[in-house]
């Protein structure tokens, strides 16, 4: 169940990504965008950003490969199996390294685990015995066979919804035949089967919000958070397998407007009050000893700099303004609500 679970997951990661109407995965562009653009990037995804353009194009088709292709191994011998699960793993790593999802990579490296055997495990720690296990003790036929048939049983059974799956990808308002959406509904209470799109659209612009206070509406200093980009010169931390979860939220945030994120006002509300339990969460409030006035939310373009750029400036990133977020407000205007 487990093995059949990793099948899904990463099959379908890659199959959504090509048909989610993003040309950047089919032109091989898509990490001329990802690495600056994802949610919490690192520094070594700054360091990434800067590979050639033929490297990226790589990259991605490697990516997709490993995601569309490898599952299938998942289900070969011994050898193409290892295989797979070896190409699985450089693929979480690399995205482990670029960038922060917390614990995401991790499952899925536990899950990919599940593909070595015993013998593999021994030669690991050097305790292979001195000829092959299946010289000294062959398996039986029928055990032998125990692989393809659940690999062909798994295959029928799953087909019909796989293909539907990616169907509605392509049409989402197709309704589904009744006999494959029954079979689709009870298999839904194991979570094996769903239509994941998890950023499957790439992002091209990364809009951040900077969040600033004043005592008298004409000195305006910024709040900085721990994660998120903020000061151009500090480089992108590693936090995972943490997620911090306000950091994370605001770069959804900046994607949308505020009307969207009515969390996002409480947050400013908040910040006018020096709440304890909101500012401890930042790692700095330029107003430690009395709360701001006013306070008010930039939008700015923010991007990763060139490597000419950051021996020139020392900056990791670079930014252009877009204008207000949220107006400067004050505490009259929530007591106004």
């Amino acid at each position: 169940l487990l093995k059949l679970l990793l099948f899904k997951l990463m099959l379908m990661s890659g199959v959504v990504k090509l048909t989610s109407g993003d040309n950047s995965w089919w032109d091989l562009t898509a990490l001329d965008y990802h690495y600056w653009t994802q949610p919490l990037p690192t520094g070594l995804g700054w360091w990434a950003d800067q590979h050639p353009e033929w490297f990226k194009k790589f990259s991605v088709a490697f990516c997709l490969v490993v995601e569309i292709v490898a599952p299938f191994f998942i289900w070969a011998p011994r050898r193409l199996r290892h295989g797979a699960a070896v190409s699985l793993i450089g693929l979480q790593i690399a995205i482990a390294a670029t960038g922060n999802y917390c614990f995401f990579n991790l499952l899925t490296i536990a899950l990919c685990l599940l593909l070595f055997d015993d013998r593999f495990f021994r030669r690991m720690e050097g305790r292979a015995p001195a000829r092959p296990l299946a010289a000294a003790q062959p398996l039986p036929a029928s055990r032998e066979l125990r692989p393809p048939i659940a690999a062909i049983a798994v295959l029928v059974i799953t087909l019909p919804i796989n293909v539907m799956l990616i169907f509605s990808a392509f049409k989402p308002d197709a309704e589904w035949p009744r006999p494959i959406a029954a079979m689709a509904g009870s298999l839904e209470s194991f979570r094996i089967v769903n239509g994941y799109g998890l950023f499957r659209v790439m992002t091209k612009s990364r809009p951040e919000i900077v969040i600033e206070g004043s005592a008298d509406g004409v000195e305006w200093r910024p709040y900085e958070f721990r994660w998120k980009a903020g000061a151009l010169d500090r480089a992108p931390g590693w936090v995972a397998p943490h997620q911090p979860r306000l950091d994370w939220q605001m770069w959804f945030a900046a994607l949308g407007n505020y009307r969207r994120n009515p969390w996002f006002v409480s947050l400013l509300e908040r910040l006018l009050h020096n709440t304890p339990e909101v500012t401890r969460l930042l790692a700095r409030n330029p107003f430690p000893d009395a709360p701001p006035t006013y306070v008010r939310a930039k939008l700015f373009d923010y991007r990763f700099t060139s490597g000419e750029e950051r021996r020139a400036t020392r900056a990791w990133w670079k930014r252009e303004e877009r204008g207000d977020y949220i107006p400067a407000v004050s505490l009259e205007n929530f007591e106004r609500r």
